[in-house]
């Protein structure tokens, strides 16, 4: 199970590329608090990073497939009794409960549920051995793993988290070589949903008000009409001429100063990247993230077992969202949600997860030398 030998095996080229990314985030989290109450917690992000070395290169010398079968399946479990415990023994911060304590630490066992419900897919995608997939046999039980988790998140209530295990489900089944059919229905359902909801919008907006909940009313009227509510889309119009002002290499960082910008260590980090550095140092972060999963897609294409790539191929699919979702809605092409940049935002759940993904990339490269 474990082989110290595939230390020497390790993708010298991936761990690079992710320790250029937090070296970013660790600058952008610097600018962003200085001199600020926050002042200091970059230093939090770099021992964050020393500690989850050891989980990430714990998993580069296990061989994942040991992690499949049974044991994804009791790790989806955990994952999920651990979302329900949020529900009960939850902290509520900003209006959302999230995360549990674990002593002096808070963990938000939404991001561990990505994880495991990675893994319990491609074990299930794995039995079929890249034979198309069938309704009741597969993509029924395949929709449960991902919608049990999606539930729970919503309830807390968490769209931006939900809505990436859409990515990874999304992802995983379309390498899994689902019947063109079932993709179609499904994007149909979703373009019917999204053009649903304009409609509401626009012909009975008393009726979406008992449909969706008031957060989220207030992001679909803040994407649809900023003008409606200044109030509201202020979060948005200060990140677009924040990071508009950054021009070519950057700007003095006025609007991160001044405190025009939430969460800016945090959620809205890719505003300091775009105010602070600009369109070159964008480009840079935007070239690291295609790196990695130019990386990623190559280990995926090498894996001798098929249920190694599902694996990879989910974490891709986490990673893209993400980055697509957290910087278009900065930009103002998305609607704004809670949604963290991977390798760039502050927290250490978040950091956690995406280091134990690379962790399963790193194994599965291993295993294919």
């Amino acid at each position: 199970m474990i082989k110290f030998r595939q230390i020497s095996k390790l993708d010298m080229s991936t761990l690079f590329i992710v320790c250029c990314l937090v070296a970013i985030g660790t600058v952008a989290i610097y600018e962003a608090t200085q001199g600020t109450h926050l002042d200091g917690i970059y230093l939090y992000n770099i021992y964050f990073f020393a500690a989850f070395c050891i989980p990430m290169l714990g998993l580069s010398i296990i061989d994942y497939r040991f992690l499949l079968g049974k044991v994804s399946y009791i790790l989806y479990g955990i994952g999920i009794l651990m979302l329900i415990l949020v529900k009960f023994a939850g902290h509520n911060i900003n209006g959302a409960v999230r995360w549990i304590s674990i002593g002096q630490f808070q963990i938000q066992p939404s991001e561990m549920a990505k994880i495991f419900t990675v893994l319990l897919i491609a074990h299930l995608l794995g039995k079929r051995e890249g034979r198309p997939l069938r309704f009741l046999q597969d993509l029924l039980p395949i929709g449960c793993v991902f919608l049990i988790p999606f539930v729970l998140v919503m309830k807390q209530p968490d769209l931006g988290t939900a809505l990436v295990f859409l990515g990874i489900v999304m992802s995983m089944v379309w390498v899994g070589n689902i019947r063109s059919i079932y993709m179609i229905l499904f994007i149909g359902i979703v373009i019917i949903i999204i053009c649903t909801v304009l409609w509401l919008y626009y012909a009975n907006y008393e009726l979406l008000l008992k449909i969706v909940e008031p957060h989220q009313m207030s992001r679909i009227q803040t994407f649809l009409d900023p003008s409606s509510d200044p109030d509201k889309s202020w979060h948005v119009k200060n990140s677009m001429t924040a990071i508009g002002t950054g021009g070519l290499s950057g700007s003095d960082g006025y609007y991160i100063r001044k405190g025009f910008i939430p969460y800016v260590y945090s959620d809205s980090i890719y505003v300091v990247i775009g105010e602070k550095f600009g369109f070159i140092g964008s480009s840079v972060l935007l070239l690291l993230y295609f790196a990695l999963v130019y990386r990623m897609i190559n280990v995926a294409m090498d894996s001798k077992e098929r249920s190694g790539a599902y694996i990879v191929i989910g974490f891709i699919g986490m990673l893209v969202f993400q980055v697509s979702v957290n910087i278009g809605m900065h930009i103002g092409i998305l609607p704004l949600t809670g949604i963290s940049l991977p390798f760039i935002s502050y927290g250490g759940s978040s950091l956690l997860t995406n280091m134990i993904a690379i962790g399963f990339v790193l194994s599965v490269n291993a295993q294919n030398d």
